[in-house]
């Protein structure tokens, strides 16, 4: 990304991780956007993060995102989320999306 390091103290993706085609591991775009947050700076990533063949085991995420040195990470499984209209929460809508969010 075109920013230094700790350039901003907020940081949103909204199903973009996935679409980012130079990069094969896509944790590897997570961390880059992360990079550009401010210490003690928030994050929402949204993104197909249920697709097991693109980022494996949520759990798994979250260990790599926290080994990073970030300070809080949570995962929200749109499927099981009440904001989202029942009619909605089908594995082809939003079923393998969910938000990654917390604080550097």
């Amino acid at each position: 990304m075109p920013f230094d390091g700790g350039a901003f103290g907020v940081g949103v993706s909204n199903l973009v991780f996935h679409e980012v085609s130079g990069v094969r591991d896509k944790k590897n775009v997570i961390k880059e956007a992360l990079g550009v947050a401010k210490k003690g700076g928030s994050f929402a990533f949204q993104d197909l993060f249920l697709w097991k063949r693109v980022y494996g085991e949520v759990d798994a995420l979250l260990q790599t995102v926290r080994s990073w040195g970030i300070e809080k990470v949570d995962f929200a499984n749109t499927s099981d989320s009440e904001f989202i209209p029942e009619g909605l929460r089908l594995r082809f809508m939003v079923g393998i999306i969910g938000i990654l969010h917390g604080r550097k």
